[in-house]
This record gives C-alpha cells, structure tokens and sequence, in this order.
C-alpha cells in the first residue's frame, strides 16, 4: 500500500485515538490482527514448551499486511546488538504506520523476570533471592531500572512478575517464584509491578492461577487446589498487584483446575478478575496456551474451538503468535461458531491498552537510541545490593567470616562456573546456552574468581570435584586432597538453570528427590572426612534437603541464583565484608517424601502423633543467621474489632559489635474458627539496619484483610475469637507471644480495604542494650 492509497483509505478510517470507532472501522482480519503476536523464532532449541510443534507460516510483513498486536521478544529471541535491533525496530514501526490501513504500531513484549532477558543486559538476583532479601523497596528500585532500559529500547510490556505462590520446591520453576507466603509474594511482587510501570511498561502478573500447586511438582501437571486453597493462598498475591499495585496485563497459567484449564476458564479469567476484582487491562496467553487447549488439554477439537474457548474465557491477546486466533478463529467467526462481538470485545482491550501506552497516534519519527547502557554503574550498584541483601547464612559454629585465610580449597561444580550465577529466564542460560559460539556479553566474576580478589594475600586451590549433575566420582579423590593440605575447604555445590529437562532447575526441570543434584553430597562427605572445616555454599534455585550439612559442616550458606554481582555477595559473607542478612523465603526441607509442605499448614499439616513420618522441616520459613546478635522485647500487641487494625510494636536491639540488619517478622494465628487455619501466618516484616548498641521501635498496623480467610459460605471475613500474635526472626520463633481478642460481629472485607500491612520504624536509639 502506498503512502498515497493509505492516506485516502485512512479518510474513511476514524482518528487513531478514537477506540471504539478505530473498531467500527475495522474488517475482521484487521481486528484479529490486534489480538496476536508474532515471533521470528529462527532455528535452535526451544525456549517456549512445544516450540517446534508451532512454525509460523508467513514472514513478518505478510502477516503484519493487516496490522499487528505484538511484537514477540525483539531482543530476548537470540543475541543481537541492542543499538542495530532498535533501528530495525524504529523502522518497522514506521513501516506499519506507513503501510497499514489504520497505522496503528505493535505493542513489545520481553521478559524481565531477573532483568531485561537480551544480551549484555544487567543480570540480578532470581525471585527467590528478591524474597530472601524481604525488601520490597529495593526490588521496586531493580523493577525501575529494567523499566527504564526496556522503555529506552522500545519495549512496552514485560511480562514479569511470577506472583505462584511455591508450594513444592520439587517443582522446576521454584526459582522464578518469589516465597511459599503469599502475603511476602504479594507485597514484593506489587513493589516490583509499581517500579516496571513508574517507568511506562506494563507488568504482566504470571501465570494466573493455580501454576505452581501442580501435582507432584510436575511442570504442566493437574493441578488440585479447592476453592480456598485458591482464594486464601494462591490468588492473595494477584489480587494485591491488581487493586493495589495496579499491574495492567495478567497472563493465565497453563494449568488445568480440577479438569477446567485455566485458559478456558470463564469463571476465573472474567468472573474474578474483572467481575470481582474491576481489572480492565489486558488477559495475554502464555506461550503457545491457546493452541494447547486443543493439543495438550483436548477440550477443543481443533484450533477454531480451542480460540472460541479462550475468548470466551477472557483470554484477550494470543502469544507467542496466533496459530488459533488468526485463520482458524476467523474460519470460526464466519462459520457462525464464536461470536464476532468476542473479538471485539477482546480487539476493544488491545486497542485501549496500546492508547495507555502511547501507542495510538504515534509516528516513530523520532531516532532510536544509538547507544544504550544496559548494564551502567546503577544497575551494577543495585544488583550488588540485592545479591548481599538475599545471601542466607543457614548454619555457623564460628568458623565465619574467614578474615584472612592462607591456604583455600575451592572446590565444586559450582565454583568457577559462570553459569551457577543465573536462573532460567537469564539471557545467559535460557538463549547464550543455545549459542555456545557466541559470548555470555556479561561480566560476572564466578565464586572462584570473587574468593581470589576478595583474599588476596590467600593461597587457593581450585577443584571441581564432580559435575552438576552426573555419576562420575573420579574427581573426588583429588577434591579430598586438596582440602587436606587448606586450613578451609569452600565447597560450591548446587545446580544448574535451564529449559525443559536440559538442567536441573528452572522451566520444565522438575525433581524426583531433594537431594543435591548428581554426587555432589558424595563430594562434601568426602571432603568432610578430612577433618578439614567445610563451608559449603550452594548456588540453587530451589531449597534442598541438606540437614545432613547443617551439623556436619562448619557454616553453610544459600544463595539462590545471585547474578552477575551474586559471586562477589557471597565471598564478602564468607569474608566477612558483608554482614549476612537473607531469610529463608521457603522452608527448607528435610526429606522429599514429605512435600507438598509449607509452615502455613492446619494443625494436621505438621508434627502430631497421628502418623510416624514428620513434616517438620529442616529450618523454618524466615530463618537466617547474622555475624552480630539481635534482640527482640517490649511485644505490645492492641486490638479493637474485627473490623479494626491490630496494632503490634517490639524493640529490636543490636546486641552485637558490628552493624547489620535483620527483618522482625510478625505472625498470627486464629486459635478457634469455622475453618482450620494455618499454624502460623505472616501478617507483617520488617528490614531493619542496626548500629552495634543501637535500637529501634518497629510499628506494625495489621489490616483486617490479614487476618481474613473464606468462610463456609464463601465470603472473605475476618471472625470474632482469640488469636496468638508473635513477633520473631523465623516461622517457628514464638519467644514473644500475646494472645488478644477481636471483639465485634463476622466482618466481611471490601474489595478496597488494605491489603499491606504498614509498618513505621522508630528512630534510632543509642545506649547500653547489653
């Protein structure tokens, strides 16, 4: 089409801000057009589940003739300069506003989980580790900054955060997952929605609902939740990022509910999200899930159907690309079988959220960048902060920090591999993996190279021991005698991150057992036999059972997939430089036989002399050690009604000799109600910085809708009665304890009351808290 033809087609076209007459105005083709993505995937291994089964059939101009709705991972797909892509990218844009009847421009889309997913971009920490950190603020400033480079480049929506609550850590994608509370998944996942769309792009909450209960911790498997399960723990982060963070797009899960796949699931896609809950952003798909409707799910005896079923359901935007909503659906939309109004309906949202995003009316006559910085001193400083905040000190007789060691053995799998740094959804594992001609394009010291920079005037010997995830032990023996001679072994165990069964962590890699990957607790038991003291440090995406290590090792410490600054994080702990701060975000566990656990069980869930098997982890949720000492006094707990805050206060006091930080954490628990309640139950956290001798008074207004659950009759109320009230350092911490009654009728919470707790800290107080 000339630019000529299109300006006089364009006089019967209405203003390209106008919505609903850009509507009126559209054929058929046009409109479905609006509602998909396209995806140059090239060649190589998959990054998407069932990749290769999907091949589109048309190049990028055909298929945009008729305008586009998406473009699918620009920059995330394989490595490419970011300068030359977004000249392509600027260009393409034009091409469509020039050459499209109704020059509306696509919408981009990238991941973002761990920080734009494109090459040479900075690289943080995992969800897992944003949740160890317990600082929502601090990931709000990370989800700024990979806002802002991802608006700089072009990119309008990231679909990021993962809000699953875990609830097996044998599933694979436990390290996307930021903790097994809900409350600290929703307050941390909003932070991150709020910071992404303070910079102009719209977060996608994921993978809407029900993922991660899947059984067995199987990826893709049924999943069993009833109707409280759902509504008290796995849709609690959601409807936070939704009505108080919100987050504009949400994606569904590939997960079936009790034989109903999310996908086509009308009751959870329109009649809780925006029935109940008022959203009126954007339902996307997750890769591929409308077509697996029809090929995974058969619910849906072709494509055709399986598009009518997910349009009905609410799914608005079809992603990667549109194997269902493009020709199939239009054969379907003709042949009378979906309803015409189900894509305007869903072209309508499309439309309006392009409008938010300045997308209506927008020219692209401005240049692109010519150089970008995506990996500058800001984000450097903050991936740093974040990489220290969520390094967790599990265990420690004293041997740490080490000061100044002479004679090192390093040794693990883990410990000179860059790779051990990053999670699934790193540029590093999910694509430069599939491109091993091609440099990483970050610069990240491994735990080897950070351990030799942070002692210099130490002698290290470096062995790996055994892989990752093999049977060979022949390197064993040479681990053993290197840790002989060192005054201190540091072994660097964990796993590896990646897709589909090609690693031991991340999408599609799923645990049978809990125990370290391969021989690697072959390997430490060895290295243990010396007499020599072991440090094991484990880079991983899950928690694994290791209370054999506890005792028998000299410290451990978790780092859940730290990047590109996480190497330096974890050698200042072991130095010393950096005073240990992380919680444990997630149980950890003592057996795999005993999952699906979480501290938030009823009180059949955990220890009890009906059955000979324990639950009881190995550490309890919100556990970690510090290299100075803490104390938490003076609990005061005030409550009213049920319709009222509670107020809780504690003094927590730095009895060390040394600054540090540690997170008061405050739980509740509902001694007599019409359904069983969780043993304990986060209600509100804390980070607090302390000076040696210094104290502070920390604040807690609990909302009603903390301590709210659905009743019998499905109404979310908070009940009359006794509750315990507690503030500690973990879960099972219960040294401070009031019991309090809320008086009043059955309170049923709004849609609008609050749902985070606020907190206040007091000022500093110095003196003699000996």
């Amino acid at each position: 089409m000339t630019q000529t033809t299109r300006a006089a087609s364009l006089q019967e076209a209405a203003p390209a801000t106008d919505v609903a007459g850009l509507l009126a105005s559209m054929t058929l083709e046009e409109k479905l057009a609006q509602i998909v993505g396209f995806w140059d995937k090239g060649d190589g291994e998959a990054v998407a589940p069932l990749q290769g089964a999907f091949v589109e059939a048309q190049g990028l101009y055909d298929v945009a003739a008729q305008g586009l709705g998406h473009l699918t991972r620009v920059y995330g797909t394989r490595p490419v300069d970011p300068v030359e892509r977004a000249r392509w990218l600027w260009d393409f844009q034009r091409w469509l506003v020039a050459s499209t009847r109704h020059g509306i421009p696509a919408l981009v889309h990238e991941e973002c989980l761990t920080g734009l997913s494109a090459w040479k971009a900075a690289t943080y920490p995992t969800p897992l580790a944003w949740g160890a950190s317990f600082d929502p603020v601090l990931v709000g400033e990370v989800a700024g900054l990979v806002g802002e480079t991802m608006r700089q480049l072009g990119v309008h929506q990231g679909l990021a955060p993962v809000l699953d609550v875990v609830r097996d850590p044998r599933w694979g994608r436990v390290e996307e997952a930021i903790s097994e509370d809900p409350y600290l998944v929703g307050t941390i996942g909003t932070a991150y929605v709020e910071g992404l769309q303070g910079q102009g792009v719209h977060a996608t909450l994921k993978h809407f609902v029900g993922y991660s209960a899947s059984q067995a911790g199987r990826n893709f498997a049924p999943v069993h939740a009833g109707p409280r399960e759902l509504e008290d723990v796995l849709m609690v982060p959601f409807e936070m990022a939704l009505l108080e963070g919100g987050a504009r797009s949400v994606m569904h899960s590939y997960s079936e509910i009790d034989g109903v796949p999310v996908a086509a699931d009308p009751d959870l896609l329109t009649g809780v999200l925006r029935d109940r809950w008022g959203f009126d952003g954007t339902v996307v798909a997750d890769y591929f899930g409308v077509a697996f409707l029809h090929v995974l799910h058969r619910v849906a005896a072709d494509l055709g159907e399986a598009a009518g079923q997910a349009l009905l359901a609410g799914v608005d935007i079809e992603l990667p690309t549109g194997d269902a909503y493009l020709a199939p659906l239009a054969a379907a939309v003709r042949a009378g079988q979906v309803d015409e109004a189900l894509v305007d309906r869903a072209c309508a949202r499309a439309l309006e959220q392009k409008a938010e995003l300045g997308l209506l009316g927008a020219t692209f006559e401005d240049e692109p960048p010519t150089q970008v910085d995506l990996d500058g001193p800001r984000h450097r400083a903050a991936a740093r902060r974040l990489a220290e905040e969520s390094v967790v000190l599990l265990a420690n007789d004293g041997t740490l920090p080490l000061t100044d060691p002479a004679r090192v053995a390093v040794i693990g799998p883990n410990a000179d591999r860059l790779e051990a740094l990053f999670g699934c959804y790193s540029f590093v594992n999910h694509v430069i993996a599939q491109h091993p001609d091609v440099e990483a394009g970050i610069l990240a010291p491994t735990v080897l190279e950070a351990l030799d920079a942070e002692w210099p005037g130490a002698a290290l010997r470096h062995v790996r021991g055994c892989d990752v995830d093999s049977e060979d032990v022949s390197g064993i023996g040479e681990a053993v005698a290197a840790a002989r001679e060192a005054e201190v072994a540091v072994v660097v165990a964990g796993d590896s991150s990646g897709l589909f069964g090609r690693a031991t962590s991340g999408e599609g890699c799923d645990r049978d057992d809990l125990e370290l990957p391969g021989v690697q607790r072959q390997l430490v038991e060895a290295v243990l036999t010396t007499g020599t003291p072991v440090v094991l440090v484990l880079l991983t995406g899950r928690p694994y059972a290791v209370d054999w290590a506890l005792e028998a090792c000299a410290a451990v410490v978790q780092a859940f997939f730290p990047g590109e600054e996480g190497a330096g994080a974890v050698a200042g702990v072991l130095s010393g430089r950096v005073n240990p701060s992380g919680h444990l975000p997630v149980s950890l566990p003592r057996s795999a036989g005993s999952q699906p656990y979480t501290y938030l069980h009823p009180p059949l869930g955990g220890d009890s002399d009906v059955t000979n098997l324990s639950s009881r982890p190995a550490l309890p949720f919100g556990h970690g050690l510090s290299y100075t000492t803490f104390e938490l006094s003076d609990l005061g707990v005030r409550a009213g009604t049920t319709a009222e805050p509670v107020q809780v206060r504690a003094r927590l006091a730095n009895t060390g000799d040394r600054v540090g930080a540690d997170v008061v954490q405050v739980y509740a628990r509902d001694l007599v109600a019409s359904v069983t309640r969780p043993m304990a139950q986060l209600v509100g956290y804390a980070r607090v910085v302390l000076e040696p001798g210094e104290s502070r008074v920390v604040t807690f207004s609990v909302p009603p809708t903390r301590l709210s659950f659905t009743g019998r009759d499905r109404r979310r109320v908070v009940e009359p009665g006794e509750f315990e009230i507690w503030a500690g350092d973990s879960s099972a911490d219960r040294r401070l304890v009031r019991m309090v009654t809320l008086g009043g009728d059955v309170h049923e919470v709004g849609l609008h009351e609050p749902r985070r707790t606020s907190v206040e800290v007091g000022p500093r107080e110095a003196g003699d808290v000996g």
